[in-house]
């Protein structure tokens, strides 16, 4: 079999260059095509359920809505492990599954147990949108600028909440925006005891009168002739904020015949802050911080330069002194310097290749066809790590994982290469001083037939020995398997590359002799 390769290429040495070329260009655009990440893909499918529960202790919450949701997880198609952590009006609880759940059906499995949940009225459990494990993607910071006079914390936190945050939630990859920071507008009631105590109003009575005046409602409709109109009641509050508490200061508490009640007889209304769970600053002044959280899968650097360009199309409907800082934290500048790092060691191992074998070799051609087998090796990688992206549907990702397995790679790259070309110029030099030479094209033939034996079995004990990489499971086999198939397919494609496109170099490089 192997001697067959060696002979087609030999045979059909104009088309095995073609292949190798056309190889170096399309493996070469894969390789700027892939998408780029710190680390391989962790996204173990999981559904966060999120449930607020005002007023009730964290005790209470356990007992009342962590546990019934538990209960009804437990047990569900493909669950592997339920988590919770509940707290002071808030409850969380992630529900795992299996590696091999996709995550529609994981949401799916869900949202059908959590129908047949019984909670305390008012409390509703929600599904978090769909995020990664490592989303956190980047932090905004919003200011005014320190050397103007001082703007309202609640008018930056409104135009983050209604102009910003809307902007960035529709961008393709964006799973959420959580805002921190600022002061978030109320309109609030503030009930006098003394005056409910005069008319008799009972607070209960004061927020259903708030609730009834602020619907709107149908009248149904009226014949117009040929046509229909429909009727309808408009009894928002607003739009206004003026108009707002003007509003809310002349709604009827209790509608009695000797005096109706409004509520600004019995009440304060104001516009102020909801109360502070947190804050938010930048250098030191008062800011809103926006977090960028991703979906899986998503292009980190992609999705980082998307949400800048929004950012900056944002800006002429913003206020003049309204400052956005996108610096605050980058996970794409830490892809950046971990791809860099990790590619400076790939040049520097490069550069060593190169003066070792021209130290050994001291021969500029031989050096030069030795070489040929790293970046050819590295472009038919690329070309099977595409073939196995389609194959799988997984995206396998340009990572430190996958570099580091090429810079293991590196050194070897070029061992196939070296023995097959080493051997291959100390026959035809044999040759060339032969009394009848033998022609140069059965020279590399038989050279190369001789050491492919040694060539393949060199090849398969350094793939062996990093085949148990591929008996770990969970998170550690999701992290270094990437790194193994990176190792493993570079070895091969340098193995390939030996058998056929070495010869064919070698056979119009190196010296010739007096047989064609």
């Amino acid at each position: 079999m192997l001697n067959v390769l060696i002979r087609f290429a030999l045979t059909h040495r104009v088309l095995i260059l073609a292949a190798t070329l056309i190889a170096l260009g399309y493996g070469g655009y894969l390789a700027t095509t892939f998408p780029i990440d710190v680390f391989p893909d962790l996204d173990r499918p999981r559904v966060v359920i999120l449930t607020e529960c005002p007023g009730l202790s964290p005790e209470e919450i356990e007992t009342q809505v962590t546990q019934p949701i538990e209960t009804a997880m437990l047990g569900a198609p493909g669950v592997e492990a339920v988590r919770s952590q509940s707290s002071q009006g808030m409850n969380v609880i992630y529900v795992e599954f299996g590696w091999r759940t996709e995550a529609r059906f994981a949401r799916q499995i869900v949202a059908e147990r959590l129908v047949s949940v019984t909670v305390p009225v008012g409390v509703r459990p929600v599904m978090t949108p769909q995020a990664s494990i490592l989303g956190q993607i980047l932090h905004i910071g919003v200011s005014w600028k320190p050397d103007l006079p001082h703007r309202n914390p609640m008018e930056l936190r409104s135009l983050v909440d209604w102009n910003l945050r809307p902007r960035l939630r529709k961008l393709p990859g964006v799973a959420e925006v959580i805002v921190m920071g600022g002061d978030v507008k109320q309109y609030q009631v503030m009930l006098d005891p003394a005056k409910l105590e005069e008319y008799r109003v009972s607070i209960q009575e004061v927020e259903d009168a708030i609730r009834a005046n602020n619907l709107n409602a149908s009248g149904g409709y009226i014949d117009n002739g040929l046509t229909e109109r429909s009727i309808r009641v408009f009894a928002r509050l607003g739009p206004q904020p003026e108009k707002v508490l003007s509003d809310l200061r002349q709604v009827v508490v209790k509608a009695d015949l000797s005096r109706p009640v409004l509520l600004h007889q019995i009440a304060k209304i104001v516009e102020g802050p909801a109360p502070k769970r947190g804050d938010a600053s930048v250098n030191g002044e008062p800011a809103v911080v926006m977090t960028i959280v991703k979906q899986p899968h998503a292009d980190t650097r992609k999705l980082t330069d998307a949400v800048k360009a929004a950012l900056r199309d944002s800006q002429s409907s913003l206020p003049a002194d309204l400052v956005i800082n996108t610096n605050l934290f980058q996970l794409k500048s830490f892809i950046d310097r971990g791809i860099y790092y990790v590619e400076e060691a790939l040049v520097l191992g490069a550069v060593l290749v190169v003066i070792i074998l021209l130290l050994f070799l001291m021969n500029l051609r031989t050096t030069f066809i030795s070489l040929t087998a790293i970046p050819l090796s590295l472009a038919i990688t690329a070309i099977i790590f595409r073939l196995i992206s389609w194959l799988t549907g997984t995206e396998l990702s340009i990572n430190v994982m996958t570099l580091g397995g090429i810079a293991v790679a590196m050194g070897e790259l070029v061992d196939d290469a070296i023995v097959d070309v080493e051997n291959i110029h100390r026959r035809l030099g044999e040759n060339a001083t032969a009394a009848t030479p033998k022609p140069k094209i059965l020279v590399v033939y038989e050279a190369s037939r001789e050491i492919r034996s040694a060539i393949v079995f060199g090849t398969a004990v350094v793939v062996l020995a990093f085949m148990p990489l591929f008996a770990l499971s969970g998170v550690e086999g999701r992290l270094f398997i990437p790194l193994g198939i990176a190792y493993i397919t570079s070895i091969l494609a340098s193995l390939i590359v030996s058998l056929m496109v070495t010869p064919v170099m070698a056979y119009y490089l190196l010296g010739s002799t007096h047989g064609h």
